[in-house]
């Protein structure tokens, strides 16, 4: 496994300066997002729906170290972690021993964490949150691929569904197909004939898939989360539903200019703090495009998405979300309708472009302002 050492040596000495600037001796990050951030794309998941792992990481001004116990220490020693780690074992019933050891490490100084124990450690600064969620050219390399394997997964699973599957059997597929290819299946929503139009988180049920169908993913490989949702119609698509399937594509557009609008006149910068179009601005503009197309109460029906990387979504737009994009960020918006979605993830790349990491020129697709989007597939 490719570990990109020249990563994982950028972002232990951007932690050490955060240790500087926050005069603090140790930095410990539980997170499955945070620890395959630090680790370059390693894992430390077993439990899938856990949001921390078997292990963490310890940097401190001199050491950088994998915390882990008896039971994982052998395998992610030999398949999950980069030279760049120290290992730090304790017995899996002693985790006590691991807490002190952490105060020798740090001399039992200030400990920042993403994950933080009440009283005895401080959260993560926001600068080093913004950082996490700036990609690096080695994590958009990874991404691509991740986007990529997502897709053509999706696309496989619609192309076979049938209409007398149940919706269980379509999360199964995909999730089977996700797994094929080293990807988890940190989500797989579907909804058929009767459910699609009542829910937007519609999660499978027994029900048979009828005439229609959508399935959406949360793909996650390399600590790295493939967002996208499509459509299989078995049969025609009556007029009224490709209409709805429009709206959607068209409300989409006005988020998709605004974040290439915004690479292209908003450089990456160092720091955060810097003027450009924020995610409350993209959220007041789908819910103007949703009042325009005629649905003034759709953007209350369903969050419209926001960032993405190292969680499903690092950052969900809302009214009051300032957060800037910024060249490298990743997003993935996804606006509804009754029956009718879309999704994709973008990355805002260098002169005013966006990357879409997860498309397949294999399913159907349309331009809508000069960027290919997803129609349903008929059957």
């Amino acid at each position: 496994m490719n570990h990109f050492s020249e990563e994982v040596s950028t972002k232990l000495e951007l932690i050490r300066k955060i240790l500087v600037e926050t005069e603090a001796q140790g930095l410990r990050l539980r997170g499955t997002d945070w620890f395959a951030w630090a680790t370059a794309g390693a894992s430390n998941t077993v439990l899938l729906t856990a949001e921390t792992g078997v292990a963490e990481v310890l940097v401190t001004a001199q050491d950088a170290w994998v915390l882990t116990d008896e039971i994982e220490a052998q395998r992610l020693k030999d398949e999950e972690l980069p030279a760049s780690f120290q290992l730090y074992v304790n017995p899996w019933a002693d985790a006590a021993s691991r807490e002190a050891f952490v105060r020798d490490a740090t001399s039992g100084g200030k400990v920042l964490s993403d994950r933080p124990i009440p009283h005895v450690e401080k959260r993560l600064p926001p600068s080093l949150c913004y950082h996490k969620r700036v990609m690096m050219s080695s994590e958009l390399a990874r991404y691509r691929q991740i986007g990529r394997q997502a897709s053509e997964a999706m696309t496989e699973v619609l192309q076979a569904a049938k209409p007398t599957w149940t919706e269980y059997q379509l999360a199964g597929a995909g999730a089977e197909a996700l797994w094929a290819r080293g990807l988890h299946p940190a989500l797989t929503l579907v909804a058929g004939e009767r459910r699609l139009p009542l829910y937007r988180h519609a999660t499978p049920s027994r029900e048979l898939l009828g005439r229609e169908a959508m399935l959406v993913f949360c793909a996650r490989g390399f600590g790295l989360y493939a967002n996208l949702t499509r459509f299989v119609y078995f049969g025609a698509l009556t007029a009224d539903k490709s209409a709805m399937h429009n709206y959607v594509r068209e409300i989409e557009a006005e988020a998709l200019d605004l974040c290439q609008l915004i690479s292209a006149r908003t450089p990456r910068r160092p720091l955060p703090y810097q003027s450009g179009v924020t995610l409350d601005a993209i959220y007041h503009a789908l819910a103007q495009a949703y009042q325009q197309h005629g649905f003034p109460h759709a953007i209350r029906e369903h969050h419209q998405g926001g960032t993405t990387g190292y969680l499903a979504r690092e950052i969900v737009a809302n009214p009051t979300t300032t957060d800037t994009l910024v060249e490298n960020i990743v997003v993935a918006w996804n606006p509804s309708l009754p029956g009718a979605k879309i999704e994709d993830t973008f990355a805002i790349v260098s002169e005013g472009k966006l990357e879409n990491l997860t498309f397949d020129p294999n399913f159907p697709n349309v331009e809508v302002r000069g960027r290919l989007r997803p129609v349903p597939l008929i059957n």
